[in-house]
């Protein structure tokens, strides 16, 4: 069993920033391939960015390349999301995800792949 817990979310102004954290807890194997998402009001929940913390690999989505950097900290079971260069459309809750996974299947930005799910964290970009 594992368990995810966000923080980090706030309000910021367009062109802030902010860092969200995971703290992970549970069997190790099961949380190799991590991932934060987000979802909008009547939007589908995308994959934001994923990490396989065997290797540390990394995948973005599209829109945030460049701006957003996800890590992952062994001795802390903690995993992050740093995300420059705030835009409103990046207002949404965002969710930490964990399953277990190897070098061929991880990083994943698809949400169906993942099995432990945290509460999320609310993030507001305004104008």
């Amino acid at each position: 069993q594992v368990q995810l817990v966000e923080s980090g979310g706030g309000s910021v102004q367009a062109g802030g920033s902010l860092r969200l954290s995971c703290a992970a807890s549970g069997d190790t194997a099961s949380r190799r391939c991590m991932g934060w998402f987000r979802q909008a009001p009547g939007k589908e929940r995308e994959g934001v960015a994923s990490i396989y913390i065997g290797g540390g690999s990394t995948s973005y989505a599209d829109s945030v390349k460049g701006r957003f950097t996800i890590s992952h900290d062994n001795a802390r079971n903690t995993l992050y999301l740093q995300m420059i260069s705030l835009k409103p459309e990046d207002t949404a809750m965002y969710y930490c995800a964990a399953r277990p996974g190897s070098w061929w299947s991880c990083p994943s930005l698809r949400q169906y792949d993942y099995t432990y799910w945290g509460p999320g964290t609310q993030v507001t970009v305004s104008s």
